[in-house]
């Protein structure tokens, strides 16, 4: 790392304002702190010395993705070699979903980082490590056969319109994970709805008999509670879906990251969980759409929830900031989750618009909750300055 850190410093003149290279200034800039701890820091009024800046932050979240990552590559090995008949080692499926979910790793780092450097040389900007996070993001949330090209226009466009736009990193208004999935939902649904098998390899879905011909949502949207995965196949993941969010096992090793290390609120994981099953056993106990057949529990379990909760609704730049507004965020979240599955027979996820719509609502939600605090403390603040005149 000297070696490395000398190189830096002696070509490091080159590329500052005015300089040779000075029009590289942000991607230097982007290398060297991606690298090495900044040693700058504020140079009056109050501040605070933290070994935890951003680019720790998002390296919790990564390492936070890589049980859900790990499962997914094997899981694609394992669905293709049960679709197709064939027996095989654990590193042999393991080492063909690897090799399947890496050039859509590839296709979404390499569009979203160009972006990001292209938009920070034409602002003279410093370039921001959140992409590091949302770059690993959209892959595990798109099913493995979907088409690079694909990846890459959603890609570029969530990082446009949902973070530059707005500013860049910490200024975004929705999560551009979710907006690049629902780019592809929107314009391409056949190719992300859930009613064709996921599996890589398969031409189509009834080119094998053995093959499912829908994911377990699809099949639960259309009343074949029968032909759902067994609780043990839908909690560690055995089943076809998204890259990253079939195993709820490994979502939740995830999630013991993210809450031990602080870095991600435990309550709006809880109340997405808490809002679900309350406002699914409402519903179940109402009946008549066949969703409502399946025990609430069970949705915890399938789609894109678990994944939802823990790595997108905790979103700190798009959730909610207070700790009351947490709370009516995620159960907020997890009550449209439901609702939506139920009542929307053509869009059988619901989490992503969920999250999407609350994303709009969490400030509203924290101005709400800080005017409600405000008027508390006055009310308080008149009530000992003049408790004569309020008795009578």
């Amino acid at each position: 790392m000297k070696l490395l850190r000398t190189i830096l410093d002696r070509v490091k003149p080159s590329f500052r304002k005015g300089a040779r290279f000075g029009f590289l200034h942000s991607t230097f800039e982007a290398f060297d702190s991606f690298a090495f701890v900044s040693n700058a820091t504020t140079r009056s009024g109050a501040h605070i010395r933290d070994c935890n800046d951003l680019k720790r932050v998002m390296t919790v979240v990564i390492i936070a993705l890589l049980p859900a990552l790990c499962f997914g590559c094997w899981n694609v090995g394992y669905q293709h070699a049960l679709a197709f008949g064939h027996e095989t080692t654990f590193w042999s499926l393991f080492g063909y979903g690897f090799l399947r979910v890496l050039p859509i790793l590839l296709t979404s780092y390499i569009v979203g980082l160009g972006v990001e450097f292209v938009a920070a040389q034409l602002r003279g900007h410093e370039v921001n490590e959140g992409f590091l996070v949302t770059g690993l993001l959209i892959p595990l949330i798109m099913p493995v056969n979907i088409p690079l090209w694909m990846v890459g226009l959603a890609t570029a466009f969530a990082v446009i319109i949902g973070k530059e736009i707005f500013g860049g990193t910490g200024m975004n208004i929705f999560n551009p994970a979710l907006l690049a999935r629902a780019f592809i939902f929107f314009s391409y649904p056949s190719q992300i709805s859930g009613d064709q098998a996921w599996v890589a390899g398969l031409p189509s879905p009834s080119a094998i008999d053995a093959a499912s011909g829908a994911t377990p949502l699809a099949e639960a949207a259309a009343g074949h509670v029968d032909a759902l995965p067994s609780l043990a196949d839908l909690f560690f993941g055995f089943i076809p879906g998204s890259i990253g969010e079939t195993s709820t096992l490994a979502i939740l090793i995830g999630a013991v990251i993210l809450i031990y290390t602080g870095v991600a609120s435990w309550k709006i994981m809880l109340s997405c969980v808490v809002g679900l099953l309350a406002t699914g056993y409402v519903l179940h106990w109402i009946g008549g759409a066949p969703y409502l057949s399946l025990p609430p529990y069970c949705h915890l379990l399938m789609g894109g929830f678990a994944f939802g909760a823990v790595f997108m609704a905790t979103d700190p730049v798009t959730a909610a900031q207070t700790e009351t507004g947490k709370w009516l965020y995620g159960f907020l979240i997890g009550a449209l989750t439901i609702l939506i599955r139920v009542f929307n027979e053509g869009y059988p996820e619901g989490m992503m618009l969920a999250i999407l719509l609350m994303n709009a609502f969490a400030p509203l939600i924290d101005h709400y909750v800080v005017a409600a605090h405000i008027r508390r403390r006055l009310k308080r603040a008149r009530t000992i300055s003049n408790p004569v005149s309020l008795k009578s």
